[in-house]
Order: C-alpha cells, then structure tokens, then sequence
C-alpha cells in the first residue's frame, strides 16, 4: 500500500483550534484509495517547521505529501499553486516575526506543486464542496512547509506528489471568533478525502 504523508498544525496567532490538526488525527491510518494517511502535526514556527516535514518525509518514505493549513476568513477549499522563496507576516508560535527573508538563499524564487490540482478542483466541485485553484499561499508558516518540501524534493530528485492545501474555519473556531465563513469539520475531513482519491 502507498503512503500518503498528510500534515496539519497547531493552533496559531488567536485561534485556539486549528481544523487542519482534528483532520490530520481522523484520518490518520485510514486507508483511502491506494494511499494508507499517515497524519503529522505541524508546529507553526517558521524555522522548525520546514526541518520536521522534511524528517516525517525522510521517516515515512510517502509518494505523496498534502499539507494542510488554516485559512481562516476564506469560503472555499484553497489549492495552492506555488510556494514563494519568502517568508513574512506575523508573529509564528515562538514570537518570531520575518521580514521579507528569503527561505532558501540560493532556492528558486517560486516552486509549484507537483499535485494534479485541476483534477483536485473538478472533484471537490463535482463532490458539492466549494474549491478553488490558488496563485498564492501568502508568506506565513504554511508557505514556508510549502516551498521547504517542494525544495527539498527538487534537490533530493524525488518524484514525490507534494503541494499545499488551505481549509476554511470549522464551526467551532467560527464560534470563538466570530464573522467567519465556515464548515462543519466532518465536510472537511470529507473534502479532504475528496482530494486524495484523485492523487495519480
């Protein structure tokens, strides 16, 4: 059975649940399609989070990597195209706060991703989940998981499927915050699952 290696993170800023964690936990071990999920939490620090996905790559030998991330205010599945060579924005979870820093030195300025996302975005539609195709990850922790993995795999020469998807806020985070479009977390794992099954 092929290995799926899905990551979530950690609560973040003033988000005290992130739905990407409760998704990684569901579907850890489950076996959807051809891929056995093997789920990893993520902390939402800039530095540490590209080194540990690079080590759960290294430990669990998937052929396919889905991150996932929180994009809270946003409606709709978000299939991110391309991770930026640029990490900015807020404080992560230890107080750091990069300014324009370039992730890789002498990385490319962009990498896209290696996952069939317009077959992604027929499915979920086709499912009755909104989605859409995203030229933009920003340049917070999960840009930064992004363009780390996509580079790691271009050096190490790997034909691993990898990418980045954001999901909107749950019920319960819309609940804490307030103003938040939001879905029920079982449509999101479901959606997720939507994703996987059409991994080549």
């Amino acid at each position: 059975m092929k290995k799926l290696l899905l990551t979530g993170f950690e609560p973040f800023l003033d988000y005290p649940i992130n739905p990407t964690e409760e998704i990684i936990q569901a579907l850890d071990g489950e076996i959807i399609g051809e891929y056995t999920v093997c789920g990893k939490l993520l902390p939402v620090e800039f530095y540490l989070s590209g080194d540990r996905i690079i080590e759960y790559i290294q430990d669990v030998l998937p052929v396919a990597v889905i991150s996932l991330g929180l994009a809270a205010g946003r409606s709709q599945i978000t299939l991110e195209r391309i991770g930026i060579n640029c990490a900015d924005g807020e404080k992560d979870n230890t107080g750091y706060r990069p300014i324009g820093e370039r992730i890789i030195a002498d990385g490319a300025d962009g990498i896209f991703t290696s996952l069939p996302l317009h077959q992604m975005f027929e499915g979920l539609i086709q499912a009755g989940y909104p989605a859409s195709i995203s030229n933009s990850a920003g340049s917070y922790v999960c840009n930064q998981v992004m363009y780390r993995v996509l580079h790691h795999l271009q050096e190490s020469r790997q034909s691993i499927q990898a990418g980045f998807i954001h999901v909107p806020a749950n019920h319960s985070l819309a609940l804490h915050m307030g103003k938040f479009p939001s879905w029920s977390q079982r449509d999101l794992q479901e959606a997720v699952q939507v994703i996987i099954n059409y991994l080549n």
